[in-house]
Formats: C-alpha cells, sequence, structure tokens
C-alpha cells in the first residue's frame, strides 16, 4: 500500500499537481466528486485517493462496466448504476452503509461531464439514510490543486445544507468551466435561481 501510495503521489507531481493535505479525509462518509467536466476527473480520483491511502468505493454509469475491464473495474471499488432502470440505488448503499464500518462512496453529482442544470440528489438522500457525513472533494484545474473540505454534516434544511456545497466549491474550476452547471438539486425549486 505504502508504494502505491507513493506512486501516486510521483504520478501527481509529475503531472504538476499540489495534495492539498489541509482536510484528513473521514473513514466513513459521502464523498462528493465535482466537478466533473472531463474524462481526466476519473484518473484523478484514483490518483488522489492512492495518494492520501484511501480505500474507496465509487459508482458509476453500468456501460463502462463492459468486459474485459468490467471484472477489473469491480475489483477498484466500482459499483455499476444502470440509469435506465428504476431501481433501489439509494437504498442499496444505505445498506453498504451498514453491513461495512469503514465506506467511503464517491458519488458523481453531476451524473455527466455535460453541462446540466441539476445534480443527482441520490448523494443527500443516501448520508441522509446512512447517517454519514458528506465530504466535498475538489479539484481545481486552475491552480492544478485538490483535496478535501470539511464534512458537511446532514441538518435537514436542504436549502441550508446546499448552501454550504455551493459556498464550498465557488472558487474551484473544473478543466472545462464552461461544462459546469449550478450547483442546485430538482427539489429545491422555490429558490430563485438565474438560468444559465
Amino acid at each position: 500500500m505504502f508504494l502505491f501510495k507513493l506512486l501516486c503521489e510521483i504520478a501527481l507531481k509529475s503531472l504538476g499537481w499540489k495534495i492539498d493535505t489541509t482536510n484528513p479525509p473521514l473513514k466513513r462518509c459521502i464523498i462528493i466528486a465535482a466537478p466533473h467536466t472531463s474524462n481526466w476527473d476519473f484518473l484523478m480520483m484514483f490518483l488522489f485517493a492512492g495518494a492520501f491511502g484511501l480505500k474507496i468505493a465509487w459508482m458509476a454509469k453500468s456501460s463502462i462496466f463492459k468486459e474485459p475491464f468490467g471484472f477489473i473495474l469491480r475489483k477498484m471499488g466500482g459499483i455499476p448504476v444502470d440509469r435506465r432502470q428504476k431501481n433501489e440505488l439509494v437504498q442499496n448503499m444505505v445498506a453498504l452503509f451498514q453491513s461495512d464500518y469503514m465506506v467511503r462512496l464517491v458519488v458523481p453529482v453531476e451524473g455527466t461531464r455535460a453541462y446540466t442544470q441539476y445534480w443527482k440528489s441520490g448523494f443527500y438522500h443516501i448520508a441522509k439514510g446512512a447517517n454519514v457525513p458528506i465530504l466535498p472533494t475538489f479539484l481545481d484545474y486552475s491552480k492544478k490543486r485538490g483535496g478535501f473540505g470539511t464534512a458537511v454534516n446532514i441538518t435537514g434544511d436542504l436549502k441550508a445544507d446546499m448552501q454550504t456545497l455551493r459556498d464550498f466549491y465557488a472558487p474551484y474550476k473544473g478543466k472545462f468551466p464552461a461544462l459546469s452547471g449550478p450547483i442546485r438539486l430538482r427539489e429545491e425549486k422555490d429558490l430563485n435561481f438565474e438560468r444559465k
């Protein structure tokens, strides 16, 4: 594990990235992966997880789990999600937290690399149902810096909790900033947002 951690650190430094160690990661949490605007984000997630010495579980669209790489991706913590089918994803992820003491679940809240008006709300409901905090992460391509924010404990006040996340992500830029949409959930319909 130490060798892998070292290799990830070397890889990040060779790419010009800085590892922000201000906030250490938690043992049990929902990790938000945002902003997600490039395929590079996938590789960077693994490099930063490795540099921090983290074992993570992560959700991604089921199409990337096709053979021959599907088995390898699952071994790396991947959880395939079929977005075409209605399923009990939130309940299944809550059950995962209840069955394993140390779980860090990475959720791509935007659900796509393309511009989107809304984040997927599953991360919020999983955190609430499993009674675990949300840990925001950042990949700031403008400064080539990545790391963790401070944990957000779900209060039940959706507006306040989402505003905390909006404030956190305000200064960070994805690889393609034009593809970063507003940070909001469909459940926040009563808030007044400007259309972009």
